[in-house]
């Protein structure tokens, strides 16, 4: 099989495609899409989130050092979409997707009550490294919406029908192909 031999480049793809919520020192809401979030550490429960220092977030996380990380879906896709392409300097966010904004439980970020998923997270390190500065920080608390609870109280993120980003596309997360450990279980 031949392989075409490219210039280096990121190409980790799909991503995860989270909306980032912040709010700053007055208490102002504002959320910017993110395809460059992870997971860093497992214990301390650790993420990180790159975004451009020109960004209008950028002087806001390093500021607050507090972010949410709100998990997205096909009925999301609209709004996160819209929110990596308009600014919190032009618009209010929240009010143009019709999202709402909760109180967290413990950083001053609003969580997306319409997510699946949110992350409090506190900000550890700051690492410039050149077109995106990354935001290091501890998951302090999660919350997890109920209406993805089975009668066992499983959550289920795939009811959501979950989105990820690759090259400039959104995708929804697809079929299940097995869980961690199938392909060595004894059938």
């Amino acid at each position: 099989m031949a392989k075409e031999l490219w210039k280096p480049g990121n190409m980790l793809y799909p991503l995860p495609v989270v909306m980032v919520s912040v709010a700053d020192k007055n208490g102002k809401p504002n959320i910017i899409t993110v395809a460059w979030a992870g997971t860093i550490c497992s214990e301390p429960p650790m993420v990180s989130i790159s975004v451009r220092p020109e960004r209008f977030s950028n002087p806001i996380l390093r500021e607050t050092g507090e972010f949410v990380i709100n998990l997205t879906t096909r009925e999301l896709a609209f709004a996160t979409d819209y929110c990596g392409v308009k600014s919190g300097r032009d618009v209010d966010k929240f009010k143009e997707m019709n999202l709402t904004a909760l109180p967290a439980s413990i950083v001053k970020a609003p969580l997306i009550a319409e997510s699946p998923v949110n992350l409090e997270c506190q900000v550890t390190e700051i690492k410039e490294l050149g077109s995106h500065d990354m935001f290091m920080a501890k998951v302090v608390a999660v919350h997890a919406d109920e209406k993805y609870m089975d009668e066992n109280h499983k959550f289920h993120l795939e009811w959501a029908d979950p989105i990820t980003y690759s090259h400039g596309v959104y995708y929804t997360c697809g079929e299940r192909l097995g869980s961690f450990g199938y392909s060595v279980r004894k059938k």
